[in-house]
């Protein structure tokens, strides 16, 4: 064969491989371009809550383009909107089923993505899986063991099984524990474990243990009118739910109410709340504690009241004027 011929058949063979390659290119970027259009139109579908479009959509997505996880993730987010907890039919179950196909599918390709694991636990949580919702929450504080808010997280999830199973509300504290550890000196950690203690099964101890982290909180931030509030209602909680005290315990717990939420009103005096509290206190324990001072603390109570009554004028007039400069400007 001629060196001409041969050559001739080498370009004829670079021209096919060339359009053969194009070709592949072409298929693959417009397949991409359909995948993002279907994705974008998914994503709008179920930020406008119309779930059974968006999951058409990611299906559609994940046709063109399944190397798409985040399409998986919420392809399961949107079965998992259409699921009815606790319901056991039929089609329920398929939801559920798939909801954690699409979440399975996001986890094997993303094993450490932080949001997927969350969507998969959640979605066992759901179905009532402790176990495997367990893994799952634990294996965020793995990856993230920096991270104060998965701390709450897990310390949350603990909390919903706490009333089924007493020895989860030792995990659930130690949750909120290890939250205060990473950052002692932030307030918020304190309130969130006090929160947990007055949320238990109803104790005048377990009370008295979420009024020492209030205690805490105020320690570390005093002119904090919302954490006074809080404390004072905690207090009043405990004096008046637990009727079967000696009197003498309810009223001290009961005064103890009165200077916190009196702190409160004292650091913001246009803070509504310390005043309704104030009423509650004075008519539901005060008066009744020491009945031959039950004119004077209904009086107060009044007070309190039309106080109340005030403050929320104010800001419901503050925000009105608030938004009326927005508008304008």
């Amino acid at each position: 064969m001629s060196h001409r011929r041969v050559g001739s058949v080498f370009a004829v063979l670079l021209v096919f491989t060339f359009v053969l390659v194009f070709t592949g290119c072409e298929k693959l970027s417009m397949g991409k371009l359909q995948a993002n259009y279907h994705f974008s139109k998914a994503n709008q579908l179920f930020k406008d809550g119309k779930f059974r479009k968006a999951m058409q959509e990611y299906e559609y997505t994940l046709k063109y383009n399944p190397n798409l996880i985040q399409a998986y993730r919420f392809l399961g987010e949107s079965y998992k909107s259409l699921f009815k907890i606790g319901v056991t039919t039929p089609e329920n179950m398929d939801i559920a089923n798939k909801a954690l196909d699409a979440f399975k599918k996001a986890y094997e390709a993303e094993p450490t993505n932080k949001e997927i694991i969350f969507s998969l636990g959640d979605m066992y949580d759901k179905l009532k899986d402790f176990n495997e919702a367990e893994k799952l929450y634990l294996r965020i504080l793995d990856l993230e063991p920096g991270n104060m808010g998965n701390y709450y997280v897990v310390a949350e999830f603990y909390k919903r099984y706490a009333a089924e199973k007493a020895e989860l509300r030792a995990k659930a504290e130690s949750m909120y524990l290890r939250r205060i550890e990473l950052d002692p000196l932030n307030p918020q950690g304190y309130a969130y474990i006090a929160n947990y203690f007055e949320n238990l099964a109803p104790a005048a101890e377990v009370y008295d243990q979420a009024a020492e982290y209030w205690d805490m909180r105020i320690a570390l931030d005093p002119s904090s009118s919302e954490a006074w509030l809080a404390k004072g209602v905690n207090r009043w909680s405990r004096s008046y739910r637990f009727q079967n005290l000696p009197a003498a315990d309810r009223l001290k717990t009961a005064q103890e109410a009165l200077k916190a939420l009196e702190k409160a009103n004292e650091l913001d005096p246009e803070y509504p709340e310390p005043y309704s509290w104030l009423s509650v206190l004075y008519q539901s324990v005060l008066s009744k504690l020491e009945p031959d001072k039950e004119a004077r603390y209904k009086a107060e109570a009044d007070r309190a009241m039309e106080r109340w009554n005030e403050m929320r004028k104010r800001a419901a007039e503050k925000k009105k004027l608030e938004e009326e400069l927005k508008k304008t400007g």
